[in-house]
């Protein structure tokens, strides 16, 4: 999700929660996303993980970007969508893991902890390194230098 703000554009973006993310900042940040079969549609898959992840639904005209190859070797396919969000109002889903490791113990953590609106500056350092990219060519789509 993006937006102008005071003509500055800011991108949205979600921090995974549990325990590995919990002192991660700088490049741990990302577009909220999910898992998807190849039966299900990309786009009403990142409707409904956007939706699940943040608590707010994903209306609108959705802008195309082209899928990134992860550093994983995984493939992300993302869409920019002008819109709006309180990130204060963010409701995740949770995950269950044992933790602590080899306690024996399952505890519930949120699957995004925090979310926040950025500049495109400092959400292309707070943003992992495999998802740079979809900031760089939303900039281009909106026609920003």
């Amino acid at each position: 999700m993006y937006r102008f703000r005071e003509g500055v554009l800011e991108v949205f973006l979600v921090h995974p929660g549990g325990p590995f993310w919990a002192k991660k900042d700088l490049g741990a940040w990302g577009l909220a996303k999910g898992e998807y079969t190849p039966e299900e549609d990309a786009l009403a898959a990142a409707r409904r993980e956007f939706a699940e992840e943040t608590g707010f639904p994903a209306e609108g005209e959705f802008i195309p970007l082209t899928p990134i190859k992860q550093p994983s070797g995984k493939v992300i396919a993302a869409w920019a969508l002008a819109g709006d969000c309180d990130p204060g109002a963010l409701k995740s889903n949770t995950f269950a893991m044992e933790w602590p490791p080899r306690s024996g113990r399952q505890q519930e953590f949120p699957e995004i902890d925090r979310a926040g609106w950025f500049t495109i500056e400092a959400a292309k350092v707070k943003i992992s390194k495999g998802q740079v990219g979809f900031l760089e060519e939303l900039e281009k789509i909106l026609g920003l230098p």
